[in-house]
């Protein structure tokens, strides 16, 4: 009998069909979260392994419809998808694959069915992502789709009962996270019309979206580089309280994600100004002795 196998019996799920919809969401985070997923299957106890893959392949799918298209054929996808998921969320019945995972995940884990709603409500700040003018706006997108959508997975990880103090440091890793990834996506980002460093940081030091946009950045982009990936780093740093808030079962994996989003920092760090030239990642003999310590 598999790994996999046993998390599905452990998770409660029994249904064949439903089993290989879990199945299913497990491929898609495979192939699109690598690193992410080999942390799971290493670090989650097999019960809450079925359930984080389909609130990571539910946040993964969001993101794709969010993203992918013209504006109009993007809020036309998203409100199908989410009349389909309250839809689902009421009858607790669905057609589609994702959203049966999630129906029978809330089932198991009643508390997301709040953070799922809460999620449905806000992500259209993504929808409508362009950029920010200032840091404020930047701290309102955070508050809007970056945090809620980490709940989906963080959730299932919370403590019973007052899990406020939980909450607070997960916005502060997901603040330390998030504002690294748009500094690493930098040519990505550039490439779609939208960049997520503020206008105004770039400003201080004398630069544009235009300017990046035309592949000049040089010192000056070091320097937003080095002050991005400060102040994410200093949001990481502080969200190693996060484990300590967590309960056992989820512990390992939330200390292992926080380590290596501290070295996705450095290697961000390291590369500067070639951000414009495309993405860093953090060395892989390093993660793989992050994830074999937490093992």
């Amino acid at each position: 009998m598999s790994g996999w196998t046993k998390s599905l019996d452990a998770a409660g799920v029994p249904e064949p069909g439903l089993r290989s919809d879990y199945d299913v969401q497990r491929q898609l985070v495979r192939r699109s979260r690598r690193t992410a997923y080999l942390a799971a299957r290493l670090l989650l106890p097999r019960h809450l392994l079925p359930h984080v893959m389909a609130a990571t392949a539910v946040m993964h799918h969001g993101d794709d419809i969010l993203d992918t298209g013209p504006l109009r054929q993007r809020e036309a996808a998203w409100a199908c998808w989410e009349r389909r998921v309250r839809d689902a969320l009421s009858t607790g019945k669905s057609d589609d694959p994702l959203i049966r995972t999630l129906v029978h995940t809330v089932s198991a884990h009643p508390r997301m069915r709040g953070t799922v709603e809460t999620y449905l409500s806000t992500a259209m700040a993504e929808l409508h992502f362009a950029g920010f003018p200032t840091e404020a706006d930047f701290q309102t997108y955070l508050d809007a789709y970056s945090f809620p959508a980490f709940m989906l997975v963080a959730g299932l990880l919370a403590p019973e009962g007052d899990d406020a103090r939980y909450r607070v440091a997960c916005r502060t890793f997901i603040e330390g996270s998030q504002r690294l990834d748009f500094v690493n996506d930098l040519a990505e980002d550039l490439r779609e019309g939208r960049v997520g460093i503020p206008v105004a940081t770039l400003e201080q030091f004398s630069l544009s979206v235009e300017d990046l946009a035309a592949g000049r950045g040089g010192r000056a982009l070091d320097e937003v580089v080095a002050h991005q990936v400060t102040a994410a780093r200093s949001c990481l740093l502080a969200a190693r309280e996060l484990p300590a808030l967590t309960p056992a079962p989820g512990r390992r994996l939330v200390r292992a994600l926080v380590e290596i989003d501290l070295l996705t920092a450095d290697a961000v760090l390291a590369r500067g100004a070639g951000v414009l030239r495309g993405s860093a990642s953090p060395p892989r003999l390093k993660t793989l002795r992050v994830l074999a310590r937490r093992y």
